[in-house]
C-alpha cells in the first residue's frame, strides 16, 4: 500500500498542468515559449492571468492532495511527507513529458499547505514582500523556499518539516539555476513582463 501511494504521489505530481492547458489552448508546446518552463510564471508571461491562474491552482492541488491523503491513510506522517516530496519531484521531472518540467514552487506550496499552515503563511509573506520590493518572482520563490525550514522550526518545532523544507529548497534552487545567473547579472525579468 505504501509503495502504491508513493508512486501515486509522484505520478500525480508529474501531471504537467501548464503544458496541458497551454497545449489545449494553442496546440503548441509551452516549453518552446518564453523561459521554456511549464510553470505558471512562464504561462503568465506568455499568455496572461487567465491561463496562468488555473495552472498555478492545478500545480498547488497536485502537491496538497497526496499529502492530505497520506496523512489520513497512514499513521506515520513521514510517509505523507515523502509523498509530498515525490509530488514536487514529479512536477520538476515529470515522466509524461520526458522529465522536462517546472521549478516546483507552486507544488511545494501545495505540500506545505497540507502539512502546517503557520509556516506556509509566513513564507507567503516573504514571497509577497520580495515581489513588492523587486517584482522578481524567482527571487521571491527562492527566499520563500529558503525561509520555510526556519519557520517550520520556530513555529512547529518539527524536524521532519525542517528536513523536508531543506531538501525542497535545494531542489528548487537547482531548478532556478538559470534564474540565479540572471539575477546576478541583472537581466532577470520582472513579474508580468511579457516575453517577446
Amino acid at each position: 500500500m505504501t509503495y502504491i501511494y508513493l508512486l501515486f504521489a509522484y505520478l500525480l505530481g508529474s501531471v504537467p498542468t501548464g503544458y496541458l492547458l497551454y497545449k489545449l489552448r494553442t496546440k503548441e508546446d509551452i516549453r518552446g515559449q518564453g523561459s521554456q518552463n511549464i510553470g505558471a510564471t512562464n504561462v503568465l508571461r506568455v499568455t496572461g492571468w487567465r491561463l496562468a491562474l488555473p495552472v498555478a491552482l492545478g500545480d498547488i492541488l497536485k502537491g496538497a492532495l497526496p499529502v492530505y491523503l497520506g496523512l489520513r491513510l497512514f499513521s506515520d506522517p513521514r510517509i505523507a511527507i515523502l509523498g509530498g516530496f515525490l509530488a514536487v519531484l514529479g512536477h520538476c521531472y515529470p515522466i509524461y513529458i520526458r522529465f522536462k518540467g517546472g521549478k516546483g514552487v507552486a507544488t511545494a506550496v501545495g505540500v506545505y499547505s497540507a502539512l502546517a499552515l503557520k509556516p506556509l503563511l509566513c513564507i507567503l509573506s516573504v514571497f509577497a514582500l520580495a515581489i513588492l520590493l523587486t517584482r522578481k518572482v524567482s527571487l521571491g520563490s527562492l527566499l520563500a523556499a529558503l525561509s520555510y525550514p526556519l519557520f517550520a522550526w520556530i513555529l512547529e518545532k518539527d524536524l521532519k518539516l525542517v528536513l523536508l523544507g531543506l531538501i525542497i529548497f535545494v531542489l528548487i534552487t537547482f531548478r532556478h539555476r538559470s534564474n540565479i545567473h540572471r539575477l546576478i547579472s541583472g537581466t532577470e525579468k520582472i513579474m508580468g513582463e511579457k516575453t517577446p
